[in-house]
């Protein structure tokens, strides 16, 4: 009795089909052979961090609030001076010192930013090193 491995029609055309079955089973083989061989990496980063004391400074820093208003007008510490003058109080009280207080500049949300720039350019001329603006709650809507 002989098999016929065909169309029906017995029109003998070649079968040029492959049996991809042993091929995916190599193929996964060697997967997971490839997984098993690659060394384990490590998800970190090794730095090299350095060690400082951690102790809190003795006596909190001293703290200059200087207040620009919607106006234009000056305060230093709650005292209104002149624009003029700010510049001589931050070289006196501020720059001079030999470890300088933080001084807080906090201008007023309408105030215009030519006089919030001449207290930063004046803060920048006499050689103020620690500087913050603060007051940033009231841009917040």
């Amino acid at each position: 009795m002989a098999m016929n491995v065909g169309s029906p029609s017995g029109s003998g055309e070649v079968l040029s089909e492959i049996n991809t079955t042993p091929l995916i089973d190599v193929m996964l083989v060697l997967l997971i052979m490839l997984i098993i061989t690659i060394p384990v990496q490590l998800h970190s980063v090794n730095l090299n961090l350095p060690q400082g004391a951690s102790t809190p400074p003795a006596k909190p820093p001293e703290v200059v609030r200087i207040d620009v208003d919607a106006d234009g007008s000056i305060q230093w510490n709650g005292e209104p001076v002149q624009a003029s003058e700010i510049e001589t109080r931050l070289q006196a009280q501020v720059a001079a010192l030999p470890e300088q207080p933080e001084v807080h500049l906090r201008p007023n949300k309408r105030v215009p930013y030519d006089a919030v720039a001449q207290v930063l350019a004046a803060a920048q001329r006499v050689g103020v090193t620690r500087l913050g603006v603060t007051g940033h709650e009231q841009f917040v809507e």
